[in-house]
């Protein structure tokens, strides 16, 4: 889910011409991500750090028109020489519920702060998460949290050795050869469905097809988590742990 994936029909130097513009002239640039079927829609700042000396700011799972105007709201407060409080709860950015600000891990910004690694040519970036409230104004590690929007706002502060959106203990496919011999996974597969499947380069076929839980395959190659945003219906191959993933529509079909 890098923004360097999702802006790769804009021209990279066009795109940081035009943030040097935005943040010269509103102090800001907001780079917005449209959701996907499997993916939540997020929007970040860039500038808030170069201008005022404060960590940006990323929000996900709402309207992408929605989030730049939280982001904007929020560099407002940050303009007026209010430093964000991390684990603080606000009640003026949202009109009925409450916010709170969490500090991303250094591991997560790779992986949607594309356009602002281009930017400052770091990857050092020091962010905050706004993380906002269900329909009964509870934060998403509260208890009674609504399911249906669990998965809506990865917590950025916490998820850096399991980045997957799905629980720990789901079931998925991998060979048998992977669990009792240590075979390299080269090949992983989003089905269209939701099922992921982990194959080394052995013969695929029920004999050697096994379920595990997903947990139990980062626990043994966090190189794995590279993939995490793979979309509904893709693939992707390595031949080495280590190599570049190579990403591509899957060649199955679920109806086969």
């Amino acid at each position: 889910m890098t923004s360097d994936k999702n802006h790769n029909c804009i021209d990279t130097n066009k795109l940081i011409r035009d943030t040097k513009i935005n943040i010269e002239k509103y102090g800001l640039q907001v780079i917005l991500i449209e959701a996907t079927d499997y993916l939540p829609s997020f929007a970040y700042s860039i500038g808030l750090w170069k201008e005022y000396n404060h960590p940006e700011i990323i929000c996900f799972g709402l309207s992408t028109s929605l989030l730049h105007t939280i982001i904007n709201d929020v560099a407002e407060i940050i303009k007026k020489n209010e430093t964000i409080v991390e684990g603080k709860n606000y009640t003026n950015i949202f009109k009925n519920s409450r916010a709170e600000f969490l500090k991303v891990h250094p591991n997560n910004i790779l992986d949607y702060f594309g356009t602002a690694i281009n930017f400052y040519e770091r990857e050092d970036i020091p962010a905050l998460q706004l993380v906002w409230t269900d329909r009964s104004n509870k934060f998403p590690w509260e208890e009674n949290f609504e399911e249906e929007f669990l998965y809506r706002q990865p917590l950025l502060d916490r998820n850096s050795d399991f980045k997957f959106r799905e629980p720990k203990n789901l079931t998925t496919f991998t060979t048998r050869q992977w669990l009792q011999e240590g075979k390299t996974i080269v090949k992983v597969i989003h089905d269209n469905d939701g099922d992921w499947q982990f194959l080394t380069d052995d013969e695929i076929s029920t004999e050697n097809i096994i379920i595990v839980a997903l947990e139990q395959l980062i626990l043994k190659d966090k190189t794995l988590n590279e993939l995490f945003d793979l979309e509904y219906g893709e693939e992707a191959q390595r031949k080495l742990i280590g190599d570049e993933w190579v990403r591509n529509n899957s060649e199955y079909n679920d109806d086969e």
